[in-house]
């Protein structure tokens, strides 16, 4: 069984006894300090800020043109703390317990504890540089619902959280840049970890403009490099978001741990074609208001707003009324898939379901009346006045929709359906967030270790910053105080030639195919294999039958890929085979980890594996492990395990009822 480093005491009392007694750095020693962090997204960019503020010499690279391009600007919706502003009980411990429930007991303990006790640091931290959440009338901070939850802990800057927490990070980071504590490199995409007697000591990265490869020495790296929800091709993530970093440091010892633990998130715009590159996310916060229906009548060929209240089923509030729209995504996905199958899906497609706000903008409408003291108000007005409320909540949120589809949502309920969104998967990490390589750190959603089988809404804002502004600064410091003794590495080292060279190799033998396909047509092929085999659910048999097609895809891309263009050049072509090649071995591990996981929890469903309501089914008795896989060779991996221990949370069948 793998050892986690958990602390020993009371669950309460862990992190604050690990910060008192872990091993520290004194400031003269941390300017001799190298550390490298890969990814420059809220986790990469908090930490990066973190540590150079505390004086180590930091290089931070990242593959896009400037950190604000980060795919954590995408996320809209929120970021959870347990600060229990609306005094609705909220605490730390339920916020920990709602998470851990959320990720259908199948996360750590110790970690998520820790993340929740740090929660309300982050709020203050935000709060400090500036990040403009929204505020209540008297000037307090607003909080909204998510799902998984009965209190209102979510806090937000209207549809834009994401972005501001992004700036607010990218802020502090570029004091650091200015102060000469940060290198930024830019336009830089790891390709490998260099190893020197079983300790991660640098990387070599691809200088995406000249396609040059560059040596760089850390005393410790951290990957920051986010989510592999791309290896489905349709997803909700940048088109940019990749599997690389943290690939290249499984195929270098790193173990992965839980790689089938895929969220789909269930209010996203659907597809419309072929032709689609990526999905559109509409925020989970618009669950707080909008009322998610289907037509009661198979067939059912009325104009939404022409279907009375009686012919509609609001199958959410129906099948969980202590939860309502306010159930986990997981939960809320394959209720919508489920009515979808049966054929009470809308639109064109018939695989969508309505998220309407019909009600809320009347009820918004009649407060605004009361507030105001009006009288002898029309209908008209009060929908009127009940838009313009909407409007300042989720203005942005509309506006895109309204763009997307060319509905107006203020009129007409939004369409959505469920999608690839957050990978709860990643690389194995212990307490401290090092992975199975000593040296080599993972944060943020790269790593496996806070979520489960399912990640809560407004929960990964939260998770990177934790790890990057309040967790690495401690335990990637307990470990350099074992590094003051041992001098910089140069790059002119045996084990960094070596890794050039084997990189350059790579590169080569792939430019060389020369084959007739293109990087984006295997990207495609992948996605369709993965996401109708081990989507939003699993059988053994279609695994089975994944397992086998995807090596067959492996072996054809390896002999009939095509890349244009030239090696040492701006090359956008030869970076995304790069990682379409990583995805598509990732995606054959995927497949192996949900065959060997004979259970139902969290996003993980099969189909074989559920109770006769058609709800995840979980097997505690032989399942209750974090599975993280060493990789041995071609088509080949060893599953190690660490066992679950619930000291005090006792698990059992989630229920939404």
């Amino acid at each position: 069984m793998l050892d986690a480093k958990i602390p020993s005491g009371k669950l309460d009392d862990k992190w604050v006894d690990y910060k008192g007694h872990c091993k520290l750095v004194n400031p003269a020693n941390k300017r001799k300090m190298e550390v490298i962090i890969v990814g420059t997204g809220l986790a990469g960019a908090s930490a990066a800020a973190a540590m150079g503020e505390l004086g180590y010499k930091v290089k931070a690279f990242c593959f896009q043109d400037s950190p604000r391009r980060a795919h954590s600007i995408a996320a809209q919706g929120g970021i959870n703390a347990a600060k229990n502003y609306q005094n609705d009980g909220d605490s730390v411990f339920r916020l920990f317990y709602d998470t851990i429930k959320g990720g259908d007991y199948r996360a750590r303990e110790a970690n998520v504890h820790r993340l929740a006790e740090v929660s309300s640091n982050i709020i203050d931290q935000c709060v400090a540089q500036g990040v403009p959440f929204a505020r209540e009338y008297g000037g307090l901070l607003s909080n909204r619902s998510f799902g998984g939850t009965q209190v209102q802990r979510t806090f937000y800057a209207a549809g834009q959280t994401g972005q501001q927490l992004l700036i607010g990070a990218y802020q502090a980071l570029e004091r650091q840049v200015a102060l000469g504590n940060v290198t930024m490199h830019a336009r830089h995409e790891m390709l490998d970890i260099v190893k020197i007697d079983g300790k991660a000591k640098g990387i070599i990265a691809r200088n995406l403009i000249t396609g040059e490869l560059e040596k760089h020495f850390g005393h410790a790296v951290l990957i920051c490099s986010g989510g592999y929800g791309n290896v489905y091709y349709l997803s909700t993530n940048a088109m940019g978001s990749n599997v690389t970093a943290a690939w290249k440091a499984h195929k270098q010892g790193a173990y992965f741990a839980n790689p089938c633990f895929t969220q789909i998130h269930p209010t996203c715009i659907p597809v419309s074609g072929d032709h689609q590159s990526k999905l559109t996310l509409m925020s989970e916060s618009l669950r707080n208001d909008g009322r998610i229906w289907v037509p009661k009548n198979v067939g059912e060929t009325r104009k939404a707003n022409e279907i009375p209240e009686a012919d509609r089923d609001y199958f959410l509030e129906r099948r969980y009324p202590a939860f309502g729209n306010l159930v986990p995504r997981d939960v809320a996905s394959r209720a919508a898939k489920e009515r979808c199958d049966a054929g009470f899906g809308v639109g064109t497609s018939k695989q969508a379901v309505y998220l309407d706000y019909a009600a809320a903008i009347e009820r918004y409408g009649k407060i605004e009346v009361s507030k105001q003291g009006l009288t002898n108000i029309s209908s008209e007005q009060i929908i009127a006045m009940g838009k313009e409320v909407v409007k300042e909540k989720y203005g942005n949120l509309f506006e895109m929709y309204a763009k997307i589809t060319g509905e107006n949502p203020y009129e007409v309920p939004m369409r959505i359906y469920p999608a690839v969104h957050y990978t709860m998967g990643g690389l194995w990490v212990d307490y401290e967030l090092q992975t199975t390589v000593p040296g080599l750190f993972a944060l943020g959603e790269v790593n496996f270790s806070d979520h489960g089988a399912n990640r809560l809404g407004a929960s990964a804002l939260m998770q990177g910053l934790a790890d990057g502004y309040f967790v690495a600064p401690y335990t990637v410091g307990n470990n350099l105080a074992d590094e003051i003794y041992n001098a910089a590495i140069p790059t002119t080292h045996p084990a960094f030639e070596e890794a050039a060279k084997k990189v350059a190799e790579r590169i080569a033998s792939l430019k060389n195919i020369n084959g007739k396909q293109s990087a984006e047509n295997f990207h495609k092929r992948l996605g369709k294999i993965i996401w109708n085999e081990c989507g939003m659910s699993r059988n053994a048999a279609g695994l089975k039958q994944a397992i086998l097609d995807l090596q067959a895809l492996k072996k054809e891309f390896w002999s009939d890929l095509r890349i244009p263009g030239e090696i040492n050049e701006y090359n956008p072509e030869l970076d995304k085979a790069n990682r379409v090649a990583d995805f598509i071995e990732l995606g054959e591990l995927m497949c192996i980890d949900a065959l060997t996981r004979e259970e139902s929890c969290g996003g993980h469903f099969r189909e074989e594996y559920q109770t006769p309501e058609g709800e995840a089914l979980r097997d505690d008795e032989n399942f209750m492990f974090v599975s993280a896989w060493e990789n041995k060779g071609e088509h080949e991996w060893q599953l190690h395990k660490e066992a679950l221990k619930y000291d005090v949370i006792k698990p059992s069948q989630r229920n939404y009822k």
